[in-house]
């Protein structure tokens, strides 16, 4: 659960940072112009402060969860290691590796090895120094054992620093924190929406006390399924009592970092009806770039046209680009005529961008391209095309796609497999996504211009 939470804050923290550069950007026009904000210029501006605050209450909740979790892990820490040493308590051992039985020390003879050791390392006698000193000779002239097992190894135990475990390396959930966010409503199995298909008209007056233009709305809808994501894993009731650690609390935090992965890919290219991710939803503006030899010049316009084609089908403004962390490392790769990069730091202020960095992350905001903050996500498939090797770029409007989302559930089970003395962890969540309520706010970019980009 600590990693799924650290995972939400960074995510949180990009979500702010985000939308603290689309706040600034609100008044960059007044300010360069020396005016004061227009009346649509300052509400928006109240917008985004008002997001950034409650944004900022978020990560002031998730910093609480992680500072609790933070000190119960520290406890068991602690504990753990007093458990430890008391259970050394008044055992010192050294750790001797004696090789064979040679003349000196013989079976049946006059000296012991192990007091002449005493005497030497406490007393400082210097006969039993001689004898381990000729028995150190005799040694390497004779066959000696080594610390494999059957040759002595067995006394020289491998030591497991369980408390530091290799977690598995997983994605985050990029694209699904970065769409609207609400909760899952109790007792539904789907979520619809009413829709305008068709709108009223107007028209000018043909003349006074004639009728004026009257058509008539039409309505749909638009639903989202719930789905339901859940996992489980069972171990023997043994491996929690006798593991120095919190095994439990290891599997259910793999469970929760899978199910981020899994909604993520979900929200992303799930393929199912009122469950369509944002790259298999019907009708979407989809811009294709094929070329063999696809250069970042050439993908640079077809961004621009997914953004237009946003404004002229949506008639409000995309503020986000997704695209998979190479396709981003392709970008940051370019070089002009004269071998400087093309994508600089925002520090650098260069006049002849074509993108900027705001930092080098695995995933989450990377920069700007095109004035629109980019998101990298690992999950982006990167097997699709004739030739499985292809990737996409996702332009839209985040705010259109809505993904409601329960609170996730970890839980433990004696009873189900109490005659096997087995113990069943569960985690599981349902999530439902509208990605269907505006196509026209997603624009796709698909084609053999997307391969597997060279370095």
């Amino acid at each position: 659960m600590l990693a799924y939470l650290r995972k939400q804050m960074t995510a949180a923290l990009e979500a702010r940072a985000a939308l603290k550069t689309e706040m600034d950007s609100v008044l960059t026009a007044p300010t360069a112009e020396k005016r004061n904000p227009t009346d649509a210029e300052a509400t928006q501006f109240a917008e985004k402060r008002d997001a950034v605050k409650a944004k900022d209450a978020e990560i002031e909740e998730f910093a609480t969860k992680i500072k609790d979790l933070e000190e119960d892990e520290q406890r068991e820490q602690r504990a753990a290691q007093i458990l430890a040493e008391h259970l050394q308590t008044g055992e010192r051992r050294e750790r001797v590796q004696v090789t064979s039985e040679p003349e000196t020390y013989r079976k049946g003879g006059a000296t012991s090895y192990f007091r002449d050791l005493y005497r030497a390392t406490e007393k400082g006698d210097r006969g039993a120094i001689e004898r381990l000193e000729r028995n150190d000779r005799e040694v390497q002239e004779k066959r000696a054992v080594t610390t494999t097992d059957g040759s002595m190894g067995e006394f020289v135990p491998p030591l497991w620093m369980v408390s530091d475990y290799v977690a598995l390396a997983r994605a985050g959930r990029v694209a699904a924190d970065r769409v609207r966010h609400q909760p899952l409503p109790a007792g539904t199995d789907s979520i619809s929406l009413p829709k305008v298909a068709t709108g009223t008209a107007t028209a000018e007056q043909t003349a006074q006390n004639t009728a004026v233009q009257n058509t008539d709305a039409t309505l749909t809808s638009v639903t989202a399924a719930v789905a339901t994501i859940a996992g489980q894993q069972v171990v023997p009731q043994q491996l929690l009592d006798q593991s120095p650690i919190n095994v439990d609390d290891i599997l259910l935090a793999d469970l929760a970092a899978d199910y981020a992965v899994k909604l993520d890919t979900f929200v992303l290219n799930n393929n199912v009806a009122n469950k369509r991710g944002l790259l298999n939803v019907t009708g979407i503006n989809a811009i294709t770039y094929t070329d063999a030899t696809p250069t970042v010049g050439e993908l640079y316009p077809k961004v621009a046209d997914g953004i237009q084609l946003v404004h002229t089908n949506r008639f409000m403004p995309a503020d986000t680009i997704l695209m998979h962390p190479r396709r981003w490392a392709w970008f940051t790769a370019q070089v002009d005529t004269a071998g400087r990069p093309l994508v600089v730091p925002v520090a650098n202020m260069p006049q002849n961008a074509l993108a900027a960095m705001d930092g080098v992350n695995s995933e989450g905001f990377v920069g700007t391209l095109q004035g629109l903050p980019v998101y990298v996500d690992p999950n982006i498939p990167t097997n699709l095309g004739v030739g499985t090797n292809e990737d996409r770029v996702i332009i839209l409007r985040a705010d259109d796609v809505i993904l409601f989302e329960g609170s996730p559930r970890a839980e433990v089970f004696r009873e189900t497999k109490a005659d096997q003395l087995s113990i069943l962890l569960r985690f599981y969540n349902y999530a439902a996504i509208h990605s269907e309520r505006y196509p026209k706010s997603i624009a796709v970019i698909a084609g053999t211009g997307l391969i597997a980009p060279t370095f």
